[in-house]
């Protein structure tokens, strides 16, 4: 049987909330809506929260709530989700994409002090969005700094610790996806939350939203385990990352800086590799391993943004895979794939 690269940690007990909530007959926005909201401020301490129906209806609300004018500027990093486009596009404001610095996942000072003097003429630019891809944090307080609103998004991120604050703290307003690929799924759905009181009491004054914007019971159900189960589900990403990590120390290819001063939760485990991505691909197939590049659904993977424009953004989407790592990969099939990469051409 075939290892897949992702796989949704849904067990008997996120099926049984979901049942529960059907048999109740309460799938629309409710009590499980407000149940989650409640257990997510105890774990990520903000002071207000939406739970909305999608990302992209959270990034639509948080660019609003920011007042932009038509024709504006939004910063974002080439390796951002493909909606991000669509979302700043239907504002009536204009991307301006920000590269990576080299073996980084992540936009930082430097680059995004580029990208705005390469568009200084051409953009005015009044918001940031930083999206911590594939689980990796940028220098947030050095982006801060930068004078911007700044919107996070910690899909990827959840559970990543750092020694002082916690990610999705720094920004004026935080999205956290649900989606079936972000570290904690809904089945869909996010939430958007504020830190600082006085962003929050925007964001509720904003927050009076028809109920086909907010996130139903059924999904809800589904998201409040997912927050009680993850401190066992990132112990185990931690145990398989560490074999990876030693197997990918014997290997030729790359791994991605890391801070020192941060606790990752392991989303993924990405290679940039040094041969090409087809060969590892036909490879891992041969053993029934999928192997994916890892920013194939980003702007800069799907052709959004002109490869001059983020040279390192550009070489990472050619050279960069993601190899099977998820809480329902058993021992066997772990050791299968730390060996899968152990032996990569």
């Amino acid at each position: 049987m075939k290892i897949e690269v992702y796989s949704p940690t849904i067990r008997r007990k996120e099926m049984d909330a979901v049942l529960t909530a059907l048999v109740e007959d309460k799938i629309g926005p409710g009590e499980q809506t407000r149940l989650l909201i409640q257990i997510a401020k105890e774990r990520l301490e903000f002071d207000y929260c939406l739970a909305l129906r999608s990302p992209a209806i959270a990034l639509y609300r948080a660019l609003k709530i920011c007042d932009l004018k038509d024709g504006q500027g939004v910063l974002i990093s080439a390796l951002s989700p493909r909606y991000y486009l669509q979302v700043i596009e239907d504002l009536r404001l204009k991307p301006v994409y920000c590269d990576v610095p080299a073996f980084s996942a992540c936009i930082s000072r430097e680059t995004a002090e580029a990208a705005l003097a390469a568009n200084a003429g051409e953009a005015d630019v009044r918001c940031i969005v930083v999206h911590h891809t594939l689980g990796f944090l940028p220098d947030m307080a050095a982006l801060v700094e930068l004078g911007f609103p700044v919107i996070e998004d910690c899909s990827q991120s959840y559970g990543t610790q750092t020694e002082d604050r916690k990610p999705g703290s720094f920004g004026v307003y935080t999205l956290l996806g649900l989606e079936e690929r972000d570290m904690l799924t809904a089945g869909g759905g996010a939430l958007l939350y504020a830190f600082n009181r006085r962003d929050a009491s925007v964001l509720r004054n904003a927050g009076e939203l028809p109920s086909e914007y907010n996130l139903p019971d059924m999904n809800a159900a589904m998201a409040v385990v997912q927050f009680r189960e993850s401190a066992k589900n990132m112990e185990k990403r931690r145990e398989i990352a560490q074999a990876y990590t030693q197997a990918a120390l014997r290997s030729r290819h790359k791994r991605f800086v890391q801070r020192d001063d941060v606790d990752y939760n392991h989303y993924a485990f990405p290679l940039i590799l040094e041969t090409g991505v087809k060969d590892v691909k036909a490879y891992a197939k041969r053993k029934d391993i999928a192997v994916e590049s890892a920013f194939e659904d980003t702007l800069m993977g799907s052709g959004r943004v002109t490869p001059a424009l983020c040279p390192e953004s550009y070489s990472l989407s050619l050279r960069t895979v993601l190899f099977p790592l998820y809480p329902r990969l058993g021992a066997a099939e772990a050791e299968k794939v730390a060996k899968l990469i152990v032996t990569i051409p």
